[in-house]
């Protein structure tokens, strides 16, 4: 009999692969609730190394792929404006809006001021160096993204930038776990949680999985041996038929994670009702800005309005990060949809499920 013991660390990969397709074990389910694991997962063949044992779902764990059509008819809107420039890192430069084709990277063809950076640090210097013009950062992601959105509205503050604010799409990984969780038909094995955000909210950010729901969960580096380590540790607890929370990443994860980093979040940000795509309003997964704060919050600034439902769409992006369906199964999948004219924000990102399967496992 092997031993969890054995596989401790992500450099024997060859022989935790065998021991999970040597363990007893029915068939089980696994999603991973991170874009980078998704990425990784199929950049490195996992699925097709321990496809009679594990099954592997992509959940909700891309930014980007979460963001609504609406939300990016509002952005497009902004971009068109002659005295905005957009400044966004360039995950969201082919995000499409509710009509398709419509994207950044068109308006920015077209002569608008779209500036891709690669912080938001970056978009504070725009908006010094450009007085004359507004500059709204597109600030996506989850916990770990959010920090550096509150950081830059502290700088902006402290030097007295008045034409700088932040259309937030943070969001929360808490209340969209929750929600899946709720799902009638949510069938699932065990998760394996993402290690980013768990940098930031430590261990004790995802306790609540076991000790609320009693679901298997690991949290994981994004090695392949990592990844590899944790599906071993969720067959092992599936074939004993218990349910364990293991920190994996123990190298960089932390049991009380970033408190300086998340308290900085708390500073600017506070929870409200947010639109995830293809799954609807969930109760306070979002990150609005404090209304002490809202001379940077580009909504209240241009008086946007914001949806508070989706528009019927034959992209099923939806469904794919709720782990219903796969990618393949999407009518538009390699068709009208394609990593060159994407139809869904899941084939947009580089870290989406379907540009994933697209690149690495459709051959």
């Amino acid at each position: 009999m092997q031993h969890w013991g054995q596989f401790k660390r992500p450099d024997n990969i060859e022989k935790v692969i065998a021991a999970i397709n040597e363990m007893d074990i029915k068939p089980i389910k696994i999603m991973e609730i991170c874009g980078t694991h998704t990425m990784s997962i199929a950049k490195s063949g996992i699925k097709s190394l321990i496809k009679d044992k594990v099954k592997l779902i992509s959940g909700p764990g891309c930014p980007v792929c979460v963001t609504p059509a609406d939300r990016m008819d509002k952005i497009l809107e902004l971009a068109r404006k002659s005295n905005v420039i957009i400044a966004t890192y360039g995950d969201m430069l082919k995000v499409p809006g509710t009509k398709y084709g419509e994207s950044l990277e068109r308006l920015k063809a077209m002569g608008s001021s779209v500036e891709i950076v690669y912080s938001v640090m970056d978009a504070i210097e725009l908006a010094k160096n450009n007085p004359e013009k507004e500059v709204v950062f597109l600030g996506i992601g989850f916990e770990t993204t959010t920090p550096a959105s509150a950081i830059a509205m502290e700088a902006a503050t402290g030097e007295n930038i008045d034409n700088f604010s932040i259309f937030s799409m943070h969001k929360l990984c808490e209340p969209i776990l929750r929600a899946l969780i709720g799902m009638e038909d949510f069938k699932i094995d065990g998760l394996i949680c993402p290690g980013h955000v768990s940098i930031i909210l430590g261990e004790k950010g995802f306790e609540f999985l076991k000790a609320e729901f009693g679901i298997p969960s690991v949290i994981a580096g994004f090695e392949g041996g990592d990844i590899v380590t944790a599906i071993y540790k969720l067959a092992e607890m599936a074939r004993d038929h218990k349910s364990e929370y293991v920190n994996e990443y123990k190298r960089i994860v932390t049991y009380e994670g970033n408190e300086i980093a998340w308290n900085m979040v708390k500073r600017y940000f506070e929870p409200a009702d947010d639109l995830w795509r293809g799954i609807g309003m969930i109760p306070q997964s979002g990150l609005k800005i404090r209304d002490e704060y809202s001379k940077f919050d580009a909504v209240k600034k241009f008086n946007i309005e914001l949806r508070q439902d989706e528009a019927a769409t034959t992209c099923k992006c939806g469904e794919i990060i709720k782990g219903k369906q796969e990618p393949r199964e999407c009518p538009l999948f390699g068709k009208t949809c394609t990593p060159e004219n994407p139809v869904g924000p899941c084939m947009v990102s580089s870290e989406g499920a379907c540009a994933a399967y697209y690149k690495y496992e459709s051959i």
